[in-house]
């Protein structure tokens, strides 16, 4: 018999590591050649992990609520035939940076007291899977394979983690880390997570539950959502400027060649794309608002990805990205809308589609609200809500006087990271956006 290494697929350019949601197949059972294995979850996108084999599932390697690095293995599947571990050479593997590595590129390192290096048998030694991780720290603090495997685990199937070493060498230390370790892990933590500052958190209030109360656990997704929410206020200081546009133009057009339209192209033309584009060509007006910060560095991003938030079904909210907006026409841009949409009504959006926008839109018109304050999904630094478009009365300026009549308008939002974006920049990039709506040619040929 052979034994098989599954290893965490890759699943986009931008995505590096995803958390276990739950294993499907336990150990011992049967496999067939693209049976779900596990389930994971990348930032708010659930996936399935199939089987490229068939046998039987010896182990599992990582626990539920476990993050695992692409390329990393993650199962072992006994198969037919003859050998030992088969490495699966077609799936891509993500190297992942060492502790070791990181060290020497930190500034002062070779000031640190050498330490006394103590030698380590070969791993291969033990029948214990340790991670690399957990092997390095190991190797800096002087543990060998005969302590580590006297150490109890508590990951799956005893796995031995970060922290149960950690925990170890504390308590043998007495209660405190070499100077190497803490180094470590702080430019481990620098490496795979640049982040500002953190604010203090605030103490939670006990809340008071009579009989009648249910209390209901937050979902994954909705956590995540109010970790992303929470971070982005305590970040970025929030600033909204508001704008009314008078779309009539643009939704006469719209009703004149939708039927037209759906017939020609088998879609259906909403508001959403004719939005983007006009977001699209403001950005290209207004470059500075398509960036993101990294401490006092703004970064200036060279494409326009835009995010639109999509409501699910759980009442949970997603933001598929268009890549390179401003490269679609029309038809491009409503064909992107309405697959992305329809995917995410139904979680079969890929991992790679949510990432790396540079600008998200929000449509609180379709909630029946005419206005919104929203919060910037970071690390981008504005986020525009459009509001529901109603018939009003409306002074209309004219070379015989002025006039009432009743027009379409609509409310714009634009709330932005004042750090970054003042009130002028602000203000006049949601004022151009308006401009392109309300400037739209009644007369315009789809394409």
């Amino acid at each position: 018999m052979a034994q098989y290494e599954l290893l965490l697929p890759k699943m986009g350019e931008s995505v590096a590591e995803a958390t276990v949601i739950k294993w499907t197949k336990q150990p011992g059972d049967h496999i067939n050649l693209d049976d779900t294995i596990l389930e994971i979850a990348t930032d708010k996108v659930d996936s399935e992990v199939p089987s490229p084999v068939a046998g039987k599932l010896v182990k599992h390697l990582f626990a539920a609520d476990d993050v695992v690095q692409v390329g990393a293995v993650i199962a072992i599947i006994e198969t037919e035939g003859e050998g030992t571990v088969e490495v699966n050479a077609t799936e891509p593997v993500v190297e992942v940076k060492e502790e070791a590595s990181i060290a020497a590129s930190i500034p002062g390192i070779s000031q640190l007291p050498e330490k006394e290096q103590t030698t380590i048998a070969d791993f291969k030694s033990s029948d214990r899977f340790y991670s690399p991780l957990v092997k390095n720290i190991a190797k800096e603090e002087g543990v060998s394979v005969e302590e580590l495997d006297s150490i109890k685990g508590s990951g799956a199937d005893g796995r031995l983690t970060k922290e149960d070493l950690l925990s170890h060498i504390q308590t043998k230390k007495g209660g405190s880390t070499s100077r190497i370790t803490d180094t470590l892990a702080q430019a481990k933590s620098a490496v795979d997570s640049p982040k500002p500052e953190k604010v203090a958190q605030p103490i939670p209030v006990a809340a008071s539950v009579s009989g009648g109360d249910e209390i209901i656990e937050m979902d994954r997704m909705r956590k995540l959502i109010a970790d992303h929410m929470v971070m982005s206020k305590q970040n970025s200081p929030h600033v909204t400027s508001f704008v009314e546009a008078d779309v009539t133009n643009l939704v006469l057009w719209r009703n004149k060649v939708k039927k037209t339209f759906e017939q020609r192209e088998n879609e259906k033309i909403t508001f959403t794309p004719i939005f983007i584009e006009a977001v699209a060509k403001a950005i290209k007006d207004f470059p500075m608002i398509n960036v993101s910060v990294n401490g006092t560095q703004i970064i200036k991003k060279k494409d326009i990805n835009i995010g639109m938030a999509a409501a699910l079904p759980s009442g949970n909210l997603i933001v598929p990205v268009i890549k390179n907006a401003d490269q679609l026409n029309i038809v491009g841009l409503t064909k992107a809308v309405n697959d992305l949409a329809s995917r995410a009504r139904i979680s079969k959006l890929k991992p790679d589609e949510t990432q790396n926008g540079t600008f998200t839109l929000t449509n609180v018109g379709s909630f029946g609200n005419v206005m919104g304050t929203p919060i910037i999904n970071q690390p981008q630094v504005a986020i525009l809500a459009v509001g529901a478009i109603k018939k009003k009365p409306a002074v209309l300026e004219t070379e015989h006087g002025d006039v009432i009549a009743i027009r379409h308008m609509m409310f714009l939002s634009l709330s932005y990271d004042h750090r970054v974006v003042d009130g002028s920049l602000g203000g006049s990039f949601v004022r151009r956006v308006a401009d392109y709506l309300e400037n739209w040619d009644i007369n315009r040929e789809i394409s």
